[in-house]
């Protein structure tokens, strides 16, 4: 299997923060000593409402009767009813000293990083389904489950992200080098920002509301990947970024090559690795949509196969404000980007595998126009 350009229609861009951001998550801060922790990679809805931002000021549309639904976008569409914009893919991305630009992803939950036998080396171990040994009981729902197979005990390593080459190794089947992860200090750094609390009525510092914040501070060069289906988002220019609305450079990525996956070979073999690339927001939980836990098939358009093993990261919670409806939008679970389901006995052809993935994970009555549009249940798949 080998990573081949993708053949749906994307565009890509390359974002560059000009300033520290807030990414801001849904963990609550407030007791003593407690920090405002950061998001980083924030949800594919930031760089969606980045984006989308630019392209209405651009067509000179006012922002207010869009809002309200009284304008229809020509790919926008409008707030209620999304037009055929959507983010596919929103990565960490990194322009290398020869002006390529490469994406770098969280490391998968069926990779394990443990230190070396020497100084500042790594292990790197893939976990695999197994099935346990019969009278071994557990409230796990699926046939096998996820062992991580090692001869001696490792402490394990964090603070990695998988190169664009490590990644390809991946999604072949192979196991990634050492060489194929890259420190997070060596792409940002976190700068602790003290702030204080406001009283709405005098407008002036209220007692005793001190609170701290973590900012990011990217490295020169670093910054995310965008890729867009349906729109053709802005080559160049400015971008407001995030809910304190920082500044970024929009840049076209020229050169950039995504990795995807030999979707003939994995429908010859019939079998897969399901992998999400952005949080899967999904009816059941930790479940992809059209699981049947009596069968443990999944079906999904063009798709039924057999759900094996899952490797699933802890659950986060997704929300965000809804600009045009001035309120907060509806707090879901999520299963986070990263998470890894095995499918065996996989009945789908090429061509249905490929348009799935450019649709993302939404089934029959679950379906979400507007958060599909924002980029959420978004996968690949890997050699299984």
């Amino acid at each position: 299997m080998t990573a081949m350009n993708m053949t749906m229609t994307e565009t890509h861009r390359f974002i560059e923060p000009l300033d520290v951001l807030f990414l801001r998550g849904n963990k609550l801060f407030g007791d003593p000593g407690s920090y405002g922790e950061s998001l980083v990679p924030p949800w594919p809805s930031t760089a969606a409402g980045a984006l989308r931002s630019r392209m209405l000021a651009d067509a000179g549309i006012d922002l207010a009767a869009f809002a309200e639904g009284r304008i229809v976008h020509p790919t926008l569409g409008t707030p209620q009813v999304p037009g055929d914009f959507a983010v596919t893919a929103f990565d960490v991305a990194q322009r290398l000293p020869e002006g390529k630009v490469q994406t770098l992803h969280p490391v998968p939950a069926d990779l394990v990083l443990g230190e070396g036998n020497t100084q500042d080396t790594l292990t790197v171990r893939r976990v695999q389904p197994v099935a346990p040994v019969a009278g071994l009981l557990s409230s796990a729902p699926l046939a096998q489950w996820p062992v991580l197979p090692q001869d001696d005990r490792a402490k394990p390593v964090g603070g990695r992200w998988l190169t664009q080459a490590g990644w390809a190794a991946y999604l072949s089947g192979k196991t990634p080098g050492a060489d194929q992860f890259v420190k997070t200090d060596a792409l940002w750094r976190l700068d602790p920002r003290v702030g204080v609390g406001l009283d709405a009525e005098t407008r002036r510092a209220a007692d005793g509301q001190l609170f701290t914040v973590q900012a990011v501070a990217f490295r020169p060069g670093v910054g995310f990947l965008a890729s867009v289906h349906g729109a053709q988002p802005p080559e160049a220019g400015l971008l407001r970024l995030g809910g304190d609305g920082r500044g970024a450079v929009l840049d076209a990525a020229k050169g950039y090559q995504p990795c995807q996956p030999d979707w003939a070979a994995l429908a010859r073999v019939r079998r897969c690795r399901l992998v999400l690339t952005t949080p899967g927001l999904f009816a059941q939980g930790w479940a992809l949509p059209g699981f049947d836990e009596v069968t443990q098939r999944v079906e999904l358009p063009g798709l039924t196969a057999r759900l094996v093993c899952a490797a699933v990261l802890r659950a986060e919670t997704i929300s965000g404000w809804d600009l045009a409806r001035r309120q907060p939008k509806p707090a879901q679970r999520a299963a986070p980007a990263g998470s890894v389901y095995w499918l065996d006995e996989l009945d789908t052809t090429p061509e249905a595998l490929r348009k799935l993935a450019e649709r993302g994970l939404w089934h029959g009555g679950f379906d979400n126009a507007a958060r599909r549009a924002e980029g959420f249940n978004r996968f690949t798949c890997a050699v299984y």
